[in-house]
Protein backbone atom coordinates (compact mmCIF):
# COMPACT_ATOMS: atom_id res chain seq x y z
CA UNK A 1 0.00 0.00 0.00
CA UNK A 2 1.32 3.39 -0.98
CA UNK A 3 1.72 5.97 1.76
CA UNK A 4 1.57 9.73 1.76
CA UNK A 5 5.38 9.72 1.96
CA UNK A 6 5.53 7.61 -1.22
CA UNK A 7 3.31 10.15 -2.98
CA UNK A 8 5.54 13.00 -1.76
CA UNK A 9 8.64 11.25 -3.11
CA UNK A 10 6.98 10.51 -6.44
CA UNK A 11 5.77 14.11 -6.71
CA UNK A 12 9.30 15.35 -5.99
CA UNK A 13 10.70 13.11 -8.74
CA UNK A 14 8.06 14.39 -11.15
CA UNK A 15 8.73 17.97 -9.99
CA UNK A 16 5.09 18.65 -9.18
CA UNK A 17 3.51 19.95 -6.02
CA UNK A 18 0.76 18.00 -4.28
CA UNK A 19 -1.30 19.73 -1.60
CA UNK A 20 -1.17 18.05 1.83
CA UNK A 21 -4.94 17.50 1.79
CA UNK A 22 -4.76 15.38 -1.36
CA UNK A 23 -1.87 13.08 -0.38
CA UNK A 24 -4.14 10.37 1.09
CA UNK A 25 -6.44 10.39 -1.93
CA UNK A 26 -3.50 10.20 -4.33
CA UNK A 27 -2.02 7.29 -2.34
CA UNK A 28 -5.30 5.37 -2.75
CA UNK A 29 -5.46 6.18 -6.46
CA UNK A 30 -1.83 5.16 -6.85
CA UNK A 31 -2.64 1.76 -5.32
CA UNK A 32 -5.52 1.35 -7.78
CA UNK A 33 -3.27 2.18 -10.71
CA UNK A 34 -0.61 -0.29 -9.59
CA UNK A 35 -3.24 -3.00 -9.12
CA UNK A 36 -4.55 -2.38 -12.63
CA UNK A 37 -1.09 -2.40 -14.20
CA UNK A 38 -0.15 -5.57 -12.28
CA UNK A 39 -2.58 -7.45 -14.53
CA UNK A 40 0.21 -7.40 -17.12
CA UNK A 41 2.12 -9.89 -14.97
CA UNK A 42 -0.58 -12.47 -15.68
CA UNK A 43 -0.18 -12.10 -19.43
CA UNK A 44 1.22 -15.24 -21.07
CA UNK A 45 3.66 -14.23 -23.79
CA UNK A 46 5.47 -16.92 -25.78
CA UNK A 47 9.22 -16.42 -25.57
CA UNK A 48 11.22 -15.87 -28.71
CA UNK A 49 8.22 -15.16 -30.92
CA UNK A 50 7.34 -11.65 -32.06
CA UNK A 51 4.00 -10.38 -30.79
CA UNK A 52 3.22 -8.63 -34.07
CA UNK A 53 4.12 -9.74 -37.59
CA UNK A 54 5.59 -6.36 -38.53
CA UNK A 55 9.03 -5.79 -39.93
CA UNK A 56 11.10 -2.67 -40.44
CA UNK A 57 9.46 -0.63 -43.17
CA UNK A 58 12.22 1.97 -43.49
CA UNK A 59 14.54 2.06 -46.44
CA UNK A 60 17.92 0.42 -46.17
CA UNK A 61 20.82 2.72 -45.30
CA UNK A 62 22.30 3.76 -48.60
CA UNK A 63 23.01 6.90 -50.59
CA UNK A 64 19.65 7.81 -52.17
CA UNK A 65 21.34 10.43 -54.38
CA UNK A 66 24.81 11.81 -54.85
CA UNK A 67 26.24 13.83 -51.99
CA UNK A 68 25.54 17.57 -52.14
CA UNK A 69 23.02 17.33 -54.97
CA UNK A 70 20.45 19.50 -53.21
CA UNK A 71 22.70 21.45 -50.83
CA UNK A 72 23.08 24.61 -52.91
CA UNK A 73 19.44 24.61 -53.99
CA UNK A 74 18.33 24.49 -50.33
CA UNK A 75 20.93 27.05 -49.24
CA UNK A 76 19.71 29.53 -51.88
CA UNK A 77 16.28 29.57 -50.21
CA UNK A 78 17.71 30.32 -46.77
CA UNK A 79 17.26 33.93 -45.60
CA UNK A 80 20.79 34.59 -44.31
CA UNK A 81 24.27 33.14 -44.85
CA UNK A 82 27.68 33.72 -43.37
CA UNK A 83 30.15 32.17 -45.79
CA UNK A 84 29.29 28.48 -46.05
CA UNK A 85 27.16 28.58 -42.88
CA UNK A 86 23.44 29.26 -42.75
CA UNK A 87 22.64 31.92 -40.19
CA UNK A 88 19.59 31.70 -37.91
CA UNK A 89 18.04 34.03 -35.35
CA UNK A 90 18.87 33.09 -31.74
CA UNK A 91 15.77 31.64 -30.04
CA UNK A 92 17.30 30.28 -26.83
CA UNK A 93 18.89 32.49 -24.24
CA UNK A 94 20.59 31.73 -20.95
CA UNK A 95 19.10 34.63 -19.01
Amino acid sequence: MATSEDVKKLAALARISVPEGKLTRFAEEFDGILKYVSQLEELQVPKGEPLLPYTNVFRADADPHEKGKWTEKLAEQFPAREGNALSVKQIISHD
